[in-house]
């Protein structure tokens, strides 16, 4: 079977047929070239309106870079045509294998862009021959057809959060989808400032914003100042890890500071090696730290005094009422704010705080959480990391948008790999 042949099976393109096949001798890597031409008779398309017009003139040939074959580069040879357009002026003509003045074929252009989803930038421009730019330029014109493309209409569900992607504190605030049916990366937003979220709702629209149903995020004051305002209509759901995360911290802070005090008076280092015993949930314990916490509990230890506080509150979550899950709460502030451990009482003031919002993972009948949130958060920290860091902002929005955005590709005639 001939090239011509293939290409005619994979790549047809109207008004336009295939020439001579060569392969370039003295190139430093095996290349192909294929020459391209007009069919007889056939008028050029405006790359302005996109009507027929007459031609004008030929310009001198250019390579257009396609999918390699067999090991060897292949490249569309062809001289464009420019047409007279009583509208536009005169135009280089529009082709079908190529959009605008890139040198990349379409085709091409997608198939490094899938495999950008496989492996690292770097890894794919190296695997294909290419050079890093071209991968970037072609995961950066899939990103924004996608966007262009993907559906909205039916987001009930969102999951809010930020991540640090570069050293001194600066943040991404990350927008998901969080829907049963669809889960996805909607926006990517720098900084994590109430302005940053305001660009969120503003791009999503004050319509949808409005028919959103829940809205799951972090305690941080931005996002539920911004929520409350742009998102009234949803139930806010504060996310379980991050208030379990605050307990965590507090028994670390109180276990950090008694065992100081225990070595400074000489006493027996019963708190040595305990981080993660005490962090641990009782479940996931070996057997040896069962032991091990078997025989710390009979200390009258202000980080054991954490613990228990700790997981009594871990009944809260197997409520079902918010009315009794609220009582709960309550009761278990009260004791807090008795037990004179400044860390704890701290966790049960932003608890009462922040009480409504706490309960709505109930009102929501604990369909949503910010699990998903987190899990999707791993996979973004993952994406940067691959390519060891980006440098610039708009180059991690890119890469994010195309690994986690499940966006919309267009239908091609062959599938490539």
């Amino acid at each position: 079977m001939q090239i011509k042949t293939i290409l005619n099976r994979i790549q047809k393109f109207k008004s336009f047929v295939y020439g001579a096949v060569r392969l370039v001798e003295c190139s430093p890597v095996p290349t192909l070239e294929v020459e391209i031409q007009p069919r007889s008779n056939s008028r050029p398309l405006c790359s302005g309106r996109g009507h027929k017009r007459p031609g004008y003139d030929r310009l001198p040939e250019r390579l257009f870079e396609f999918i390699p074959m067999w090991g060897h580069k292949v490249f569309f040879r062809y001289a464009p045509r420019r047409v007279d357009c009583p509208d536009c002026g005169v135009r280089v003509e529009r082709m079908p294998w190529v959009s605008g003045k890139h040198r990349l074929t379409e085709a091409y252009s997608w198939f490094l862009a899938g495999w950008a989803k496989r492996l690292s930038w770097k890894e794919v421009a190296e695997a294909f021959r290419t050079t890093w730019d071209h991968v970037f330029c072609s995961v950066e014109r899939a990103v924004i057809w996608g966007r262009e493309h993907q559906d909205l209409s039916d987001v009930k569900a969102i999951g809010i959060d930020e991540i640090a992607w570069q050293r001194g504190h600066k943040y991404l605030t990350l927008v998901y989808q969080i829907d049963s049916h669809c889960k996805r990366l909607l926006w990517v937003g720098e900084k994590r400032t109430v302005k940053t979220l305001l660009r969120f709702f503003r791009w999503f629209g004050k319509e949808r914003s409005q028919l959103l149903e829940f809205v799951c995020s972090d305690m941080w004051k931005a996002y539920l100042k911004v929520i409350a305002k742009k998102a009234g209509n949803a139930i806010n759901i504060l996310d379980r890890f991050h208030i379990m995360a605050h307990l965590s911290k507090a028994i670390d802070e109180v276990r950090a500071q008694e065992a100081k005090e225990l070595k400074e008076k000489g006493y027996e280092a019963a708190l040595t090696k305990t981080r993660w015993l005490l962090l641990k949930r009782p479940e996931n314990l070996t057997d040896k730290q069962e032991t091990k916490l078997a025989d710390l509990l009979r200390y009258n230890l202000r980080s054991i005094r954490c613990y228990l506080l700790k997981e009594e509150f871990q009944l809260f979550w197997q409520y079902t009422s918010p009315y009794w899950a609220g009582e709960f709460l309550d009761k278990w502030c009260t004791k807090t704010m008795r037990s004179k451990l400044e860390p704890m009482k701290k966790v049960a003031k932003m608890l009462r705080r922040h009480r409504p919002l706490i309960l709505n993972w109930f009102r929501a009948k604990k369909q949503f959480s910010s699990g998903i949130v987190e899990g999707f958060n791993t996979k973004a920290k993952l994406t940067t990391r691959k390519a060891y860091g980006f440098k610039t902002y708009h180059a991690a929005e890119i890469a994010l948008y195309h690994a986690l955005g499940a966006l919309p590709v267009p239908k091609t005639t062959h599938v490539f790999f």
